[in-house]
């Protein structure tokens, strides 16, 4: 099973705004293909950009609730603890996710974030694959996506 960290953005892109391209993800964690971590500093993040203004959406506090109950049940919490060195991310708020990576073992953190995409291709190799939601689909060689999670909002 491929263990997957996700950025906030693409917590996003699942939770709030039914991004086609995030169907892959759900279709390989709905198939059981796929299991998606997350910490408490992630869900912290998480928590706190749901109450940002979201592009046509404002979420109320029910709504909030709401995508965080739906992101602990698709999402294993779990704490870890990065043992190696890793590559300062341009952005430090991002560092939290590589860290999660590492410490959890993932095979892929999926991202759009510049930042972050920065980082894929770095010598030496990060232990995980650092891709975005159409490069996990490539990867998985995924064509379509027949089973998927609701979307919350």
């Amino acid at each position: 099973m491929l263990r997957l960290v996700l950025d906030t953005n693409i917590w996003l892109d699942l939770l709030v705004f039914d991004d086609p391209g995030i169907k892959p993800l759900q279709a390989a964690v709905a198939a059981g293909d796929a299991e998606i971590v997350i910490n408490a500093d992630c869900e912290t993040e998480l928590l706190r950009v749901l109450g940002y203004p979201l592009q046509k959406w404002t979420l109320d506090a029910k709504r909030q609730a709401v995508c965080i109950a739906t992101c602990r049940t698709v999402a294993r919490k779990i704490e870890t603890h990065c043992s190696i060195t890793l590559p300062a991310c341009a952005d430090p708020d991002d560092q939290m996710f590589l860290e999660l990576a590492a410490g959890a073992g993932a095979h892929y953190l999926l991202s759009k974030d510049q930042a972050l995409l920065a980082l894929a291709n770095r010598r030496p190799p990060l232990p995980f694959h650092i891709v975005t939601p159409g490069e996990f689909t490539a990867h998985l060689g995924v064509n379509s996506a027949d089973r998927v999670m609701p979307r919350t909002v």
